[in-house]
């Protein structure tokens, strides 16, 4: 039996779950080293989405390798496995620390960007894409911890979100928020006199663009560094049946492993 069983259930019931406890606190502090110099307080955000009181780092597989260990976390996949396709990508990986006086983000869903208003991404649906939102910093209810609104991953577009329905992802440093992409959530307001950071991988359906263009974000040199399973998350790999994700009629790998020519081939009569 799949051990996140109940967490995947609470997803389909709710819409999120919450883990306790799966980053130890030494793999806290080596991520938060590598990102230390992305976090100076010199680039805030650039809108009221983005957070003007907010420092985001996006592309963090070229920046913070220790990054890594969560974005194929065993625990995590798990859950992802059981509601994305096979080949499922890698759709955003950022870091987001939200310091004083930020005030809170729009309502919105993490699975359809740019499509709203086309009727294929028209919601009720199933959710198109899996996020999650890891706690390097305690997620209070002062500090901006995401706020959610339980069960929004069943409505339709018409309908919008009160503000008694929202609920705070409240947890300790060390935990993930896992929740369909379809989910209604937004950045809190942060009216502590601490910032708070958390990282957020954002999983999507394998035939869906991810929001970040990961294959020019971590190019071949610096994804053949990664094992296996992340250079195929950020989209060395094809989709099969099929070769949906080919380069010059060749499987990408061959950008990362010159001498790559497949898992099978013939031998040579």
């Amino acid at each position: 039996m799949n051990r996140m069983n109940r967490h995947i259930e609470r997803i389909r019931r709710d819409g999120y779950t919450v883990i306790d406890g799966l980053l130890p606190e030494s793999s806290r502090e080596r991520i938060r080293a590598e990102l230390a110099p992305w976090l100076q307080g010199e680039r805030p955000g650039r809108n009221d989405f983005e957070g003007f009181r907010t420092e985001r780092v996006y592309a963090l597989l070229a920046k913070a390798p220790a990054v890594a260990e969560i974005v194929e976390h065993p625990a995590v996949l798990e859950i992802v496995d059981a509601f994305l396709a096979q080949h499922y990508l890698l759709s955003a990986l950022l870091a987001i620390n939200i310091h004083p006086d930020e005030t809170p983000q729009p309502w919105h869903i993490d699975d359809a960007a740019g499509a709203f208003g086309h009727p294929a991404f028209a919601r009720p649906r199933p959710p198109l894409g899996i996020s999650t939102i890891w706690a390097l910093d305690d997620f209070t209810e002062a500090n901006g911890a995401t706020e959610l609104i339980p069960g929004s991953h069943r409505w339709d577009d018409a309908r919008a979100p009160r503000a008694d329905e929202a609920v705070k992802a409240l947890m300790p440093a060390g935990s993930v928020l896992v929740f369909a992409g379809n989910l209604l959530h937004r950045g809190g307001e942060n009216h502590s006199t601490g910032s708070r950071l958390a990282i957020t991988p954002q999983y999507c359906m394998p035939w869906l663009r991810q929001l970040e263009h990961m294959t020019l974000a971590v190019p071949p040199a610096t994804a053949g560094q990664y094992s296996e399973r992340i250079r195929e998350l950020l989209g060395y790999n094809v989709v099969e049946p099929g070769f949906m994700g080919y380069v010059d009629g060749r499987h990408p790998k061959v950008l990362i492993d010159p001498d790559y020519r497949g898992r099978k081939h013939r031998a040579a009569p």
